[in-house]
């Protein structure tokens, strides 16, 4: 699987259809107006967006007639362990130490909170 890092607002979409499953694009389209109290967007902006993420292989589609319904190619889970490489990569030489040590500067952190972290770290890295 070769992921690629989504923008922000791709992201934001994918979160609002990896919460609705299978879905049209009204269905995220009303879903941020109701559920997150926004301005609904334009159906050709939220269209596109949806277009861009199927390219980019994080969605596929059924047809029924005119209407698309999307579903989510890749999951949630995957792509946050993907993202949380990313950041280790990028933003801490590759190193879980200097993740966890910066956490643990920054965020007053429990044991079991620590535990728990260095846990899924150690399953992230397993993974590769």
């Amino acid at each position: 699987m070769n992921l690629q890092k989504l923008t922000k607002a791709e992201e934001e979409i994918m979160q609002i259809i990896w919460e609705l499953g299978p879905c049209t694009v009204s269905d995220v389209r009303t879903y941020i107006a109701d559920s997150l109290g926004q301005k609904k967007p334009p159906h050709s902006t939220i269209s596109t967006m949806i277009r861009i993420l199927e390219k980019k292989g994080f969605l596929g589609h059924k047809a029924y007639g005119r209407t698309y319904e999307y579903r989510p190619l890749i999951t949630k889970e995957d792509y946050s362990k993907f993202s949380l490489k990313t950041l280790v990569k990028d933003y801490f030489g590759g190193s879980t130490n200097r993740l966890v040590s910066f956490l643990v500067k920054e965020k007053d952190l429990s044991i079991s909170e620590l535990n728990e972290l260095l846990d899924r770290l150690d399953n992230s890295t397993e993974d590769e």
